[in-house]
């Protein structure tokens, strides 16, 4: 098991010890999407859900999430977060909302499961506020896509 940090000797799992790496600043982008129906779009577009302005709520809760992310994932490091943004933009094309979120630090240790986090439960979140009229909807395409600094630099999905 020795690619895997989050395991000892022993394949025993532990939260690793980041206290000997240099603080650097980082940045973590992520992406994913939620698609549904014309129609459900179509009330997200006009501001006609019955629980809200679905983006909006969404853009917070993944703001929430992302500052939120250590108490959820057993083995990530609780970090000092100086930017969560996320966008979340309507596409007739999907038909569904598009998800991007960035998250930023300066710290010992990476944002990509914060930045992975915010989209999930942005996602999640458009999903519970449109349920009543689309029950169907898919949540699709969770993915990191940018990662910067850091011991192993800069990674771009292809």
């Amino acid at each position: 098991m020795s690619g895997l940090t989050h395991f000892d000797g022993q394949g025993h799992a532990h939260m690793v010890d980041v206290s000997g790496k240099a603080v650097t600043d980082r940045v973590a982008m992520a992406r994913g999407a939620v698609r549904m129906t014309p129609e459900t779009l179509a009330i997200v577009m006009e501001g006609r859900a019955k629980k809200g302005d679905v983006l909006s709520v969404a853009r917070l809760a993944g703001i929430m999430a992302a500052k939120k992310t250590a108490d959820l994932i057993p083995l990530c490091h609780p970090l000092p977060i100086t930017k969560v943004s996320l966008d979340l933009t309507p596409d007739p094309a999907l038909p569904g909302v598009q998800i991007t979120a960035t998250v930023k630090t300066s710290g010992q240790t990476g944002v990509e499961m914060e930045a992975l986090t915010a989209v999930s439960i942005a996602a999640l979140t458009v999903y519970d506020m449109l349920k009543a009229v689309e029950k169907g909807m898919v949540i699709d395409g969770i993915s990191l896509i940018l990662k910067d600094g850091g011991k192993s630099g800069r990674y771009e999905a292809p």
